[in-house]
């Protein structure tokens, strides 16, 4: 019975052959799409949203305090639609640590997962602290500092995260957490914050996770998971049900050289000896889903460093970018925010700036 399911949802997974044609979408890179304060700068970029207003929210790693490996390195600003800042959110937050990923809901509450902290935080509109997930290690305790990563990984625990990654939401006002680094688990929690239930465990096999790094959700309510470290996007029903994988595999130009390191052995990226993929080919770190009833999702990979737009089924219907420090390259894209579908904003960690793309499809 299990074979037969596991042969089901490969069959119906979406995704693109090498050699398939896939087109290459032209769009431009709007210079300065936010301007910054007079002497502040951005750090690694980690985040990036966009509310119903236009506004444009940016999370990075900046402003950084304390020693350089121990610096907390989280800040959340605020920009109107034609880029003008208007304000800091959460200054001197306890929470803030390592910044990872912003997103914004339905009602415009602004949340952000923090790594560092292993927290979720949801702010009102109007920039309050309003529901907390998750807790700071304390500072007070002997043991407390960076998390150890055995393998297999300690057992998780419910209300709590070890290097949380993202959100998602569903319009019941659930949300979804990508719990991340450690657990490799998507935890559920309901619009008051009671604790649903968790699914999910470090594995390569059919709904186990290898560092779920972002996540996304359709108007059905089903879940988008970028298991990066499994070079694929897992489809789960709000209750965790496996629904399909979806795996880009598109021709490149191998001449490409990454963003920063090394040429990654392509050769090994179907390799299921190869513990992490993170720097393969189609290794999603990055998702997004557009409003609207005619949704598509946008994926980033690290290298060749391109963004992918595909229907909801996995068909990829366009790719474009690559890695490199210009406008309209790539660093490591690390969120994107696609309020309409030919509009996106990209937050970069390697060339700490937000992108603003317009897409010519």
């Amino acid at each position: 019975m299990k074979s037969a399911l596991l042969c089901a949802l490969f069959l119906s997974a979406g995704i693109a052959f090498a050699g398939e044609t896939v087109p290459v979408i032209a769009f431009d890179s709007v210079p300065n799409p936010i301007k910054m304060p007079k002497d502040m700068h951005l750090g690694e970029v980690s985040g990036v949203a966009v509310n119903s207003k236009g506004h444009i929210f940016v999370l990075h790693r900046g402003n950084t305090m304390g020693p350089a490996y121990a610096a907390a390195a989280t800040q959340l600003l605020e920009f109107d639609a034609n880029g003008n800042f208007i304000r800091e959110i959460g200054k001197n937050l306890y929470a803030w640590s390592f910044a990872h990923a912003v997103r914004i809901d339905k009602e415009d509450n602004i949340w952000v997962t923090d790594k560092g902290s292993d927290m979720v935080i949801k702010f009102n509109p109007a920039g309050n602290v309003v529901m907390l997930f998750g807790r700071k290690q304390e500072a007070s305790d002997k043991e407390t500092g960076p998390l150890e990563h055995p393998m297999p990984p300690l057992k998780a625990e419910d209300g709590r995260f070890r290097q949380v990654t993202d959100v998602a939401f569903d319009s019941a006002g659930n949300a979804f957490i990508s719990d991340g680094y450690v657990n490799s688990r998507v935890a559920k929690v309901n619009k008051n914050g009671d604790w649903l239930k968790s699914w999910g465990e470090r594995g390569q096999a059919l709904g186990e996770l290898h560092t779920p790094h972002s996540i996304a959700s359709d108007n059905q309510g089903n879940v988008y998971v970028a298991d990066r470290g499994n070079r694929r996007i897992q489809v789960f029903d709000g209750n965790g049900n496996v629904l399909r994988v979806i795996q880009v595999d598109v021709p490149y130009d191998a001449s490409i050289r990454p963003a920063i390191g090394n040429m990654p052995d392509v050769a090994k990226k179907d390799d299921p000896q190869l513990g992490n993929k993170l720097m393969m080919p189609g290794a999603p770190w990055a998702l997004c889903i557009t409003p609207g009833p005619n949704q598509v999702l946008y994926m980033a990979d690290a290298y060749p460093g391109r963004i992918y737009k595909l229907n909801l089924d996995g068909k990829v219907l366009g790719v474009f970018g690559q890695s490199g420090k210009q406008p309209k390259q790539f660093g490591w894209i690390h969120e994107i925010a696609c309020p309409t579908e030919n509009t996106l904003y990209v937050g970069e960690l390697l060339n700490w700036r937000v992108q603003k793309l317009l897409l010519h499809p």
